[in-house]
């Protein structure tokens, strides 16, 4: 293989220990390093390194990819990996870290002279494990030779929006797109919620808007989730969802906008998350339509 790469994955959660695992079957290099290390312990058995620090992980890598909570904790893991990074690394940064998040992340690049890649995905746990994540990029052409094997190993598509990863378009597309997916989650939570209360079978519902423009698969996908009771592991965890929630409505406040439905969307997720669901499913904001006793009887 030409383009053998040392890639150090750090944030081994849902999205980057499957990344780091369709980085390893296209044959790279993995040195993988997660804060509570027993969630990257399982990648050593997929001839992934297990670092013990973010600085072990980073020594010797061609590309530093990072996937982690949110903005301040990508920083706070780059700061303590700064150590051992080499000048003209390549950060590769996929954190959804928000507008402002985002911005440090792009000051600490050029103070460390890594060349930086704003690169968040678009996929939950499936599609990531398949390895058909949608990468959405922006960096400079000359660098994306050195990028496109892990594009390539991890998603089906790579998505380019701008030459300037400090100018954050690929961080927008995707707070854009997150915007569609929470707001489609909350209405699917709720029109359940409704039939419930009403003692509507969901299935006639479903069968009113089947093969129609009202009809969709993500609407079936996470239906099934809930009437199934399929909501652990999740896909996209409710607490995640929560978090970007909150960065689209600060990035549309940013500019002027008011988000309702993405607001009242974070209040839901965060209320699902107070009851005990943070980490099942984000469609578990379904249980923020009851009080704490539940969902009425069927």
């Amino acid at each position: 293989m030409t383009d053998r790469l040392t890639v150090s994955v750090l944030g081994t959660g849902i999205m980057g220990a499957a990344m780091a695992r369709n980085l390893l079957r296209a044959g790279h290099s993995v040195r993988a390093w997660n804060r509570t290390r027993a969630k990257a312990e399982p990648l050593a058995a997929d001839g992934a390194h297990v670092a013990g620090t973010p600085a072990e992980a980073v020594e010797g890598a061609d590309v530093v990819l990072t996937m982690l909570y949110d903005g301040p904790a990508a920083l706070d893991v780059m700061r303590e990996a700064a150590p051992a990074l080499r000048v003209g690394a390549v950060w590769v940064q996929s954190t959804t870290a928000g507008l402002e998040g985002l911005e440090d992340l792009a000051a600490f690049a050029r103070e460390h002279g890594l060349v930086f890649f704003d690169a968040p995905v678009l996929g939950t746990r499936q599609p990531a494990e398949a390895g058909r994540l949608v990468v959405l990029a922006a960096g400079p052409g000359e660098h994306r030779d050195t990028v496109r094997p892990v594009f390539e190993a991890v998603g089906d598509r790579t998505v380019w929006t701008g030459e300037d990863g400090a100018a954050g378009t690929a961080t927008r597309l995707k707070l854009v797109a997150n915007s569609w997916v929470i707001a489609a989650t909350a209405a699917t939570g709720e029109v359940l919620a409704l039939a419930r209360a009403l003692g509507v079978d969901p299935q006639n519902f479903f069968d009113v808007i089947d093969g129609g423009a009202l009809d969709m698969a993500y609407l079936r996908a996470k239906s099934g989730l809930i009437l199934e009771d399929r909501l652990s592991p999740a896909q996209f965890a409710v607490d995640t969802a929560a978090k970007d929630a909150r960065l689209i409505v600060r990035a549309a406040e940013r500019y002027g906008v008011r988000l309702d439905v993405a607001a009242a969307s974070a209040e839901r997720l965060e209320r699902a998350a107070a009851q005990g669901h943070a980490d099942e499913d984000m469609a578990a904001a379904y249980f923020a339509s009851f009080g704490p006793a539940g969902p009425p009887s069927a």
